[in-house]
């Protein structure tokens, strides 16, 4: 069964190494295959990635595109263990991201990922209330 994508004006995708840009008019595909596959709203740059919680998503978004995703484990460990020693209250959220990353489920990972940049923008909130 192939995938529908509409893409809005303007809109790029992540389909693999390639990154489609639509043109001025909304646009409906169908992807048959096994390809990764990010939209625009899903995917961060370095320079976007601001956050030690979006340094995490990064290497994930970078293992997830890569043909060889182990070659960011390491990175990603690193980030995660000093994200963890920081605040040791998001491990639920990294356990979630180890276990989808482990069962080569690289795209749940991604959106487990999401949940720890909201958890960690709440982090911040309440630091700086108090």
């Amino acid at each position: 069964m192939a995938l529908k994508v509409e893409l809005k004006p303007r809109e790029r995708i992540i389909i693999g190494q390639v990154v489609i840009r639509n043109d001025e008019q909304r646009t409906r595909f169908f992807i048959e295959g096994e390809a990764p596959i990010l939209r625009e709203k899903d995917i961060l740059t370095s320079t976007s990635a601001d956050t030690p919680a979006k340094k995490i998503y990064l290497s994930i978004q970078l293992m997830y595109l890569a043909q060889d995703p182990t070659q960011g484990y390491q990175t990603y460990f690193e980030l995660v263990q000093d994200f963890v020693g920081a605040a040791p209250s998001a491990l639920p959220h990294v356990h979630e991201i180890n276990n989808r990353i482990l069962s080569d489920e690289l795209y749940k990972a991604l959106k487990a990922a999401k949940k720890l940049i909201v958890y960690e923008a709440e982090l911040i909130a309440h630091a700086t209330r108090v």
